[in-house]
């Protein structure tokens, strides 16, 4: 029987989205082992006086099998 654990984490980026999904996956990678999947929870962004967007803010739920 396998067990799963869900953490959260938040990550960001100024290329996109996409960008920072996977950054925040390669970080969590470091010390976290066998990465099953994520779900994006929530998308912010940051922007300046113009309303350009400046970063892009993901908050993450990883889930992993514990061993």
């Amino acid at each position: 029987m396998a067990v799963a654990k869900v953490i959260e984490l938040s990550t960001s980026s100024n290329i996109g989205i996409e960008d920072a999904v996977k950054t925040g996956l390669a970080k969590c990678a470091e010390s976290v082992k066998d990465i099953q999947g994520a779900w994006v929870n929530e998308i912010k962004v940051t922007t300046d006086a113009a309303g350009n967007v400046q970063e892009w803010r993901v908050n993450l739920k990883v889930s992993f099998v514990v061993k």
